[in-house]
C-alpha cells in the first residue's frame, strides 16, 4: 500500500503507486491525481493509459504532465499551480520518488507561502528542496 506523505491539507505526494491502488484515495478526499512522470521513463513502470483508467475508474480526475532530466519549465510549475487551485478536494501527485512532485508544488506556491516554508513543509514529507532556496525565493 503507498504511504502519502502529506504536504499540505489538499495535498498527498508518493512515489510510483500502482494502479490498483487507487481505489482508495476517493473514500480518503482526493479528487485528482496529477502524474508528473513521463511515460516510459523506466522498465516495468505502469502505462500512463493504465494509471489514467484507474484513476477515472476510481472517480478521479487525472493530469498528466511530465518532467525530466531535474527540468522544471514554467509550463509546467504553471499547469501544476492551475490544477491544484482549481481542484475541490485534495490532490495526489506522483513521480518514480515523489520529489518532482513536490518541487514542482512548491515552485508553483499556490499557497503564497515564502521560500523557507515551502522547503520546511516540503522537508516533513520527507524531502529535501534546501537546494532550490534561491529559486523557491525568487518567487516569493
Amino acid at each position: 500500500m503507498m504511504e502519502l506523505r502529506i504536504v499540505d491539507e489538499t495535498l498527498a505526494v508518493v512515489p510510483q503507486p500502482a494502479p490498483e491502488e487507487l481505489s482508495a484515495l476517493a473514500a480518503q478526499g482526493f479528487t485528482a491525481v496529477i502524474c508528473n512522470r513521463p511515460d516510459g521513463e523506466e522498465p516495468g513502470q505502469p502505462p500512463i493509459d493504465e494509471m489514467r483508467r484507474a484513476a477515472q475508474e476510481a472517480g478521479l480526475a487525472f493530469h498528466h504532465i511530465p518532467v525530466a532530466g531535474g527540468l522544471f519549465p514554467q509550463a509546467a510549475v504553471a499547469a501544476f499551480g492551475a490544477i491544484r487551485r482549481g481542484t475541490q478536494g485534495k490532490v495526489l501527485a506522483y513521480c518514480r520518488t515523489g520529489m518532482r512532485s513536490v518541487t514542482l508544488d512548491a515552485l508553483a506556491n499556490v499557497g503564497g507561502l515564502g521560500a523557507e516554508e515551502r522547503i520546511v513543509r516540503a522537508k516533513a514529507a520527507g524531502y529535501d528542496l534546501s537546494a532550490l532556496a534561491e529559486r523557491l525565493a525568487a518567487s516569493d
